[in-house]
């Protein structure tokens, strides 16, 4: 059994008791080869109900910050993240594009499942935003097909700003890979980079259910903070 078999044999059963889930369409993840997972994001320990519910191994690359380990819950998700294999990344200007991009591209090369949040960073609001395109370049490069993912329940389990994480049921639905073949071979142009994300997301937001909005969440995130109405 290798390493991350025997963690997650532990955490798995522990994560089910502590926070039910219901786990639909896995068959959908193809037993062999590279797979990309394409995830909203609503909360920092999604990584670890993907990971539970996936029946392959996941790598996600996370920043750096949630591996934090300040708390006792805190140092054992960080743990426990790391017992199954999810990479930190450097998110300091200039570090996290390129250090990402051939950390996930070496994933699909070894054949394994890579997980991404196309949103790229977590929903302000619990809808769904516009992804970014390096998405579709990954999967157009590799040929890896994109698997949609919809999580639910995880946004009241750890909300921002809440450090020791809550008890509730949790929803994770995986649906069928998404026919990029409409820009196959088109990595490289932008705009087909844009419609290729455009349709993945739309894949999500059918299994997920969310509103989606044509913004990209960063930036309505920077206007929250700065005390301004987001207009989406």
């Amino acid at each position: 059994m290798t390493l991350y078999g025997a963690a997650k044999t532990v955490i798995a059963p522990a994560t089910r008791v502590v926070w039910p889930q219901r786990v639909e369409g896995a068959h959908h993840v193809p037993r062999r080869g590279p797979v990309i997972l394409a995830v909203n994001h609503l909360a920092l320990i999604d990584p670890l109900f993907i990971g539970v519910a996936c029946p392959r191994p996941v790598r996600f690359i996370a920043k750096q910050e949630l591996f934090d380990e300040g708390t006792l819950p805190r140092r054992l998700f960080t743990r426990a993240l790391r017992a199954i294999g999810q990479l930190s990344v450097d998110r300091r200007p200039g570090q996290s594009a390129q250090e990402a991009m051939d950390n996930s591209l070496g994933v699909l090369e070894r054949g394994e499942v890579f997980g991404i949040f196309p949103e790229g960073t977590r929903s302000p609001d619990g809808r769904l935003y516009r992804g970014q395109t390096g998405l579709a370049w990954l999967a157009l490069t590799t040929g890896a097909p994109v698997v949609p993912v919809a999580l639910a329940g995880t946004e009241r389990i750890l909300p921002p700003g809440r450090r020791v994480p809550s008890l509730n049921r949790v929803g994770v639905r995986f649906g069928e890979p998404v026919d990029l073949s409409p820009w196959e071979g088109q990595a490289d142009r932008a705009r087909p980079r844009r419609e290729a994300t455009d349709a993945i997301m739309a894949a999500i937001a059918k299994l997920s259910g969310q509103e989606q909005v044509p913004r990209f969440a960063a930036s309505v995130k920077a206007e929250l903070e700065r005390g301004r109405p987001s207009g989406a």
